[in-house]
């Protein structure tokens, strides 16, 4: 049995493969950022091209770090930025136009249109998901009304859609496919039928003939072209489920976070899904093979990694992303400082696509240090909003939580969020969860790992931060921070 599988993870800023042994342990890396077009206010938009070319670019880079070909790899996964909405067509394999990424807010007046006639959760119920600009079926609408000749050759079959999984499997493979948790994103599929549903193509006015075949998130797709020539492509994850099965969450009540561009806040509720009633999503968790799906709640925050990010390109206070922890332990507190950074409006739990950034609390006395400090804050106030949020749906306090991604590396922000949330947050062996759970789903497919309770024995922790903070001291920080979040709301509301 071959001993090393592949994970392509095609991020928000950046497009990664990893190769990693039996163990889950990473055997080479590489990794290459793609652009941020920015044309208007509230648009963000990728080159598919350049995401394609930087994958095929990495795929090889990580082969020739760890010394392999690809008839070394027994199989490569998927992981992908969710949501985020392209056109291309089948005959040329050319897009339409620049991918609609995620944090793109254009739809917002259709969505505000949507609401007014039938209200945010008028189609809850069906796909999970209240009505927002973050899920794809609007901004595959957008494309359709805005791009000239698309709706017509949409409805003759000469255009495919997909989010960047299936950009990526059309390349790869030649088909056209997506997987459960992905189709999941876009508010078009039923999360009882796991079939993409008449009734919201009808609503939505999406020609069935576009959409691509929804498929289990672990199985073996067809053989890998090019770097990947003959290699089984047999995983497909969404990066957020990726991360939920990388980080082993397979028993209902586990639940893990992401720390990235934005974070997403998963919990396993198993083979039925449970409906929010505090602003969460319904989501499918994934689905291994002919197994039952498994579903999870989720709450999505649009910006965290993206804030520092913004503070190195925008402010420039700091030269590289990784100097923000040095800066904000410059001062000993916030200084009464709170950023509320709803540069797409606020997502869950709150939903408000009218609100926008705030910098609270200044004074004289604030600096660097503090606007810093608040920026790392703003990430675990709003973790914490999402966990009270779970814990009302489920009727279960958190005990503990799972992180991963590229924030935790920052002690600070992890002391902070153990601090804001009362409870002890837990660092993996293996940071890279969301590239291991897209490998996991391709080594279970073809043999690789025997199910999911030997993958539970694989995980491991190298890291707790155990709350340290008194009770008054949290709560009043909490408080402040709701009143920050007040004043972002109906920014743009006329």
């Amino acid at each position: 049995m071959k001993q090393f599988i592949g994970a392509i993870d095609q991020g928000t800023t950046s497009t990664r493969f990893i190769v990693f042994d039996r163990t889950g342990e990473i055997v080479a890396l590489a990794q290459r950022e793609h652009r941020q077009i920015l044309p208007r206010p509230g648009w963000v938009e990728h080159d598919p091209g350049e995401i394609w070319h930087n994958t095929r670019v990495v795929i090889g880079e990580a082969l020739s770090k760890a010394g392999l070909t690809a008839s070394d790899l027994g199989a490569v996964g998927i992981t992908n930025q969710r949501e985020t909405t392209l056109l291309w067509d089948r005959a040329s394999g050319q897009p339409v136009y620049n991918a609609l990424v995620w944090q793109d807010t254009r739809v917002d007046p259709l969505v505000a249109s949507l609401v007014r006639e039938g209200g945010q959760d008028r189609f809850r119920a069906a796909t999970g998901l209240p009505l927002a600009s973050y899920f794809s079926a609007l901004k595959l609408r957008w494309l359709m009304d805005n791009i000239p000749d698309v709706q017509r050759r949409a409805e003759a079959g000469a255009l495919a859609f997909g989010t960047i999984d299936s950009w990526l499997m059309w390349h790869l493979t030649g088909q056209h496919v997506t997987d459960v948790t992905n189709a999941s994103r876009t508010m078009l599929m039923n999360l009882e039928t796991l079939d993409w549903d008449d009734t919201l193509l009808s609503a939505f006015g999406i020609p069935r003939a576009v959409l691509p075949q929804i498929v289990a998130s672990s199985s073996v797709y067809g053989e890998g072209r090019r770097q990947l020539n003959g290699v089984p492509i047999a995983g497909i994850l969404g990066d957020q489920q990726a991360a939920l099965v990388g980080q082993t969450c397979f028993q209902p009540g586990e639940a893990k976070n992401t720390y990235g561009t934005g974070c997403f806040l998963l919990m396993n509720t198993g083979t039925e899904p449970v409906h929010s009633k505090a602003g969460l999503i319904t989501t499918v968790g994934y689905r291994f093979g002919d197994a039952q799906a498994v579903y999870a709640l989720e709450g999505s925050i649009a910006i965290t990694g993206a804030l520092v990010q913004w503070l190195r390109d925008n402010l420039r206070i700091i030269a590289f992303s990784d100097d923000v922890e040095a800066l904000a332990a410059s001062v000993p507190d916030n200084g009464d400082v709170y950023f509320v950074p709803a540069f797409s409006g606020l997502y869950a739990p709150y939903w408000q696509a009218d609100a926008r950034g705030v910098i609270a609390g200044l004074t004289r006395f604030a600096s660097a240090g503090h606007i810093a400090r608040a920026a790392l804050e703003a990430t675990a106030y709003q973790v914490h909003d999402v966990v009270r949020a779970m814990e009302q749906d489920c009727g279960v306090p958190m005990r503990t939580l799972r992180v991963d991604g590229g924030m935790v590396r920052n002690e600070l922000l992890m002391q902070f969020q153990a601090d804001v949330l009362g409870v002890e947050v837990v660092r993996p062996r293996t940071a890279e969860t969301t590239c291991l759970g897209a490998a996991y789903a391709a080594g279970l497919a073809v043999g690789i790992w025997s199910g999911v309770e030997e993958l539970s024995r694989l995980w491991g922790v190298t890291r707790i931060w155990s709350p340290s903070m008194d009770r008054s001291k949290r709560d009043a920080l909490i408080g402040s921070w709701r009143k920050a979040v007040e004043r972002s709301l109906k920014w743009t509301e006329t």
